[in-house]
């Protein structure tokens, strides 16, 4: 058996047949399918990283457009906030990667319903992104 200490300050033992993975599964959100931690606190800051549209049942981003990954991504944004006793309301800085500045206002549109208080916010165009998606997104959010 091993002892893993979170970044939630509790000590947490893994059974021999669980793997640290398990132990911070989110329940909703996808999981991690590379070495990293999808989010960490540090004091009353959650650092969270950055979301893709998966569909958390089939691991495989939606349908291939720029709305239908919005959504999704706000929706795991929101799942993985949920897990760690937090929400939309609780963000204070977004970071927006997009495949191509053109889709600003169609992410615009449904980005305005999920973040209401308008948190402070950066988008950025890139060449390209993990799984060839259209979108990611990260948050940083306050408790």
């Amino acid at each position: 058996m091993w002892l893993i200490f979170s970044n939630r300050q509790e000590a947490v033992e893994l059974s021999n047949n669980e793997t640290v993975n398990d132990l911070f599964r989110i329940h909703k959100a996808p999981v991690a399918i590379w070495p990293y931690s999808k989010a960490y606190f540090a004091w009353d800051l959650l650092f969270c990283s950055w979301q893709l549209a998966f569909d958390s049942n089939t691991m495989e981003i939606v349908e291939w457009w720029i709305e239908n990954q919005t959504r999704q991504v706000c929706r795991n944004i929101s799942y993985l906030l949920e897990e760690n006793w937090l929400s939309l309301k609780n963000v204070v800085k977004t970071t927006i990667f997009l495949k191509d500045l053109n889709n600003f206002d169609a992410v615009n549109n449904i980005y305005k319903n999920y973040f209401i208080l308008k948190p402070a916010r950066s988008t950025i165009e890139v060449s390209r992104l993990p799984k060839d998606a259209l979108i990611e997104i990260e948050v940083i959010a306050k408790r």
